[in-house]
């Protein structure tokens, strides 16, 4: 089979069927794993192209909008030729990737019928359910069931460790850094998972633009630091060059709670297994042990990054 996946997470749902090699196109976030990579990038961004920062790109993305433009290019000679039998696409975000009526006139234009499934989970549930459509997709569904298993088993894990964890902190996720944005769909359902009290976002809800007086009204205990698609590395620099000449960020550092930023990219930005991995980070933020320690690659308290940022100052 020929697959075309144009959604990150269902790009590495592919490689944990084992099917990896049968990839013939991907979007230009499939980066994981990275053997995925062989495969053909058929999306090309019209937003925040090179190290844009998050005002840019919003300002990018409500200007397209706008204007009845397309956020994505389809690369439709690439998909020709890749001849794809089966495409996996989305209808959850606009912002986020490819939508599937981008894709009717590329499909028309192949001599042969395409199966295409669209994905778009709000929940972790509705997540693992769409790894099992995936799986019965390309022919693998008892592999799809047993890694769904093996996913609510861990998740499982989670509600039995932190059923009597007190206290619930208080947490609010910004998925966006200029303007303000709430973490929306996944997030909160994964913070209550793992023993927290999302105090501003809805779980199935998408993100919502917010502001500093409403993160502060919240008055969280932790504030989690998680822009759409960003590594922490990313993270960081970004917050470098904003936060010298806002106050509002300095007011956080100055009198923040416990404050981390973690790689969204992989653990909460897209719906795919690695979500569950998120459950687990957040778990050992929310309540630390000497037993489950912060790993540093995933997440970094905030007074690394204020590190970062005297030093440049």
């Amino acid at each position: 089979m020929r697959i075309c996946s144009l959604v990150p997470g269902a790009t590495e749902v592919v490689a944990a069927l084992g099917l990896g090699d049968q990839l013939v196109g991907i979007s230009h976030e499939c980066d994981f794993p990275l053997s995925v990579r062989h495969a053909t990038v058929m999306i090309e961004p019209m937003v925040g192209r090179g190290q844009a920062l998050s005002a840019e790109i919003d300002r990018q993305v409500k200007e397209l909008v706008k204007t009845g433009r397309r956020l994505y290019r389809l690369d439709e000679q690439a998909f020709r030729r890749a001849q794809p039998d089966l495409i996996l696409t989305q209808d959850l975000c606009h912002v986020c990737a490819v939508t599937p009526d981008q894709l009717t006139r590329a499909i028309q234009c192949l001599p042969h019928q395409v199966d295409v499934v669209t994905l778009g989970p709000t929940t972790i549930e509705g997540m693992i359910l769409d790894i099992e459509r995936i799986a019965e997709a390309v022919g693998q569904l008892s592999k799809g069931q047993a890694l769904a298993d093996r996913l609510r088993c861990r998740l499982d894990l989670v509600r039995e460790r932190t059923a009597t964890l007190t206290p619930h902190p208080r947490v609010v996720c910004l998925e966006w850094l200029a303007p303000l944005y709430v973490a929306g769909h996944w997030v909160p359902e994964m913070i209550e998972l793992a023993g927290g009290s999302d105090v501003l976002g809805s779980k199935g809800v998408p993100s919502r633009e917010t502001t500093w007086a409403e993160v502060e009204a919240a008055e969280p205990d932790i504030v989690l630091l998680m822009p759409c698609g960003y590594s922490i590395d990313r993270t960081i620099r970004e917050l470098v060059r904003i936060a010298q000449g806002q106050n509002e960020w300095r007011r956080l550092f100055d009198h923040r709670p416990r404050s981390y930023v973690v790689d969204a990219a992989s653990y909460f930005s897209r719906p795919g297994p690695r979500l569950v991995d998120g459950v687990e980070l957040l778990t050992t933020i929310l309540h630390p042990s000497p037993d489950h320690s912060v790993d540093p690659v995933k997440a970094i308290i905030l007074e690394s990054a204020i590190s970062a940022m005297d030093a440049a100052s």
